[in-house]
């Protein structure tokens, strides 16, 4: 770490963990969902360090949304079992992920999907289905005649997967558990028909009330955003951007942290003691309650942690909140991106 001692001294904009609320986190989701039946997103992280840490736990098979992120894990070593939880045909990468050495299974919804795997000498897949969120995955009522195309192709067909990404955010507990019962009978419908022996589905938002589902693709609680804190799961926020107080006036003070560093799909950040008043491409400018000088530090609470991530380079590490804690460590995010270095 150089010379950098403080959260304070970091370059910014930067992110930041507090280590012990990580910690709690990690170790509260292996109690709620032991081994196998969490399967870690990783693309809320693309960190191959935090992942190290998940498999410690216990959690050693894993969720990815890029070929990227899966042939990173391999490469660090993680190979137990991998999911690209993503549709792809790109023969490149398909085969690179065939040849990683790992224990690799890819989602399909489609003949393409299919042909696409099999001839890139994939051999596990899930068959994808649409359970209400507008996205990938095919109808539930099509799904088995898509597995035996699938098993004609000679690949093997471990099971069903469906994400009900449009509960996971749902701030009414009640109405969000049965969003979740819904698309879960839609899945089991499907799997009725698909067969083997995986139901993949869930998010941090559902992680405790989809209880249809094997194993749960969770991946946000790790690190946590405002977003989710909303619902009043057992996570704490535990990752936030620190950014310097560049301007300052009677009625408002602007942060050197703005669109290029923050996730915004979920709506603007937070920043402690302040209203966020806009987010511009280097900036974010906002009303604190008590005022603030050019030179202060303020952290800055991402709404998409997902997002937020994958525009830094690194994470800090540090030993607890505010901007006085110290740096401890590093951790590279080294999963983003689309092609593996060269």
């Amino acid at each position: 770490m150089g010379n950098v001692m403080r959260v304070a001294d970091l370059p910014t904009p930067a992110l930041v963990v507090n280590t012990p609320a990580i910690t709690r986190n990690l170790d509260t989701m292996s109690a709620a969902l032991p081994g196998a039946r969490l399967r870690p997103h990783v693309k809320a992280h693309k960190c191959t360090a935090l992942a190290r840490e998940q498999a410690t736990r216990g959690h050693v098979g894993f969720t990815c949304a890029t070929p990227r992120e899966l042939l990173g894990l391999a490469d660090a070593g993680l190979t137990e079992n991998l999911l690209l939880a993503n549709e792809s045909v790109a023969d490149a990468r398909l085969r690179a992920m065939a040849d990683c050495g790992a224990n690799v299974t890819v989602a399909v919804d489609s003949e393409a999907t299919i042909d696409a795997a099999a001839r890139n000498g994939i051999n596990n897949v899930l068959i994808d289905v649409n359970v209400g969120i507008p996205r990938c995955g095919i109808p539930a009522d099509e799904a088995g005649a898509l597995a035996d195309v699938a098993r004609a192709r000679g690949l093997t067909v471990l099971g069903t997967m469906g994400y009900e990404g449009h509960a996971v955010l749902v701030p009414d507990r009640a109405e969000r558990t049965t969003l979740t019962d819904t698309s879960m009978a839609t899945l089991e419908r499907a799997h009725a028909a698909v067969g083997g022996n995986i139901l993949s589905g869930g998010g941090t938002g559902t992680y405790d009330v989809n209880t249809t589902a094997t194993e749960i693709q969770a991946g946000s609680y790790a690190l946590m955003d405002t977003a989710y804190a909303k619902l009043g799961i057992p996570f704490e926020l535990a990752l936030a951007v620190v950014a310097t107080v560049i301007h300052t006036n009677a009625k408002w003070s602007v942060a050197d942290c703005g669109l290029k560093a923050l996730g915004m799909d979920h709506g603007d950040p937070t920043i402690d003691d302040a209203t966020v008043i806009f987010c511009s491409d280097e900036h974010v400018t906002f009303a604190p309650n008590t005022p603030v000088r050019v030179g202060d530090r303020v952290l800055v609470w991402p709404a998409h942690i997902d997002p937020t991530v994958a525009y830094h380079d690194a994470m800090h590490l540090a030993d607890g909140p505010g901007v006085d804690a110290s740096v401890i460590d590093r951790w590279a995010v080294d999963l983003r991106g689309w092609d593996p270095p060269t």
